[in-house]
């Protein structure tokens, strides 16, 4: 069985930015992107700044790769894999995040 928890409502994120929710014990970056017409969730911890600040980072492209720019250091995270761009071999937890009847909705 699926459990799918309601985070908020798609409308309450505006477009290409995005917001910090608490799922478990963990802080969860979520995004929406215009470009893409998508929802995207990574950890909301910046490894290289020791914060939980990326949900107030810029979202964009690099190479095709949709990603979010750190706040902190800049940093660029893609946000389908988690991956650093800078440094390949630090990588995110990504988390299964889908809209459904106009609510965004994380998988945990």
């Amino acid at each position: 069985m699926d459990n799918w928890l309601t985070i908020c409502k798609s409308e309450d994120i505006a477009p290409n930015t995005g917001v910090c929710a608490k799922v478990g014990d963990n802080q969860v970056a979520i995004f929406l992107s215009s470009r893409t017409n998508s929802v995207h969730a990574i950890a909301n911890f910046d490894p290289f700044g020791k914060a939980n600040v990326l949900s107030r980072g810029i979202i964009g492209t690099i190479n095709d790769r949709l990603c979010v720019a750190s706040p902190l250091y800049k940093q660029h995270f893609d946000l389908h894999t988690g991956e650093c761009l800078e440094q390949p071999e630090i990588q995110l937890h990504t988390y299964q995040v889908r809209i459904s009847q106009g609510s965004i909705e994380i998988k945990q």
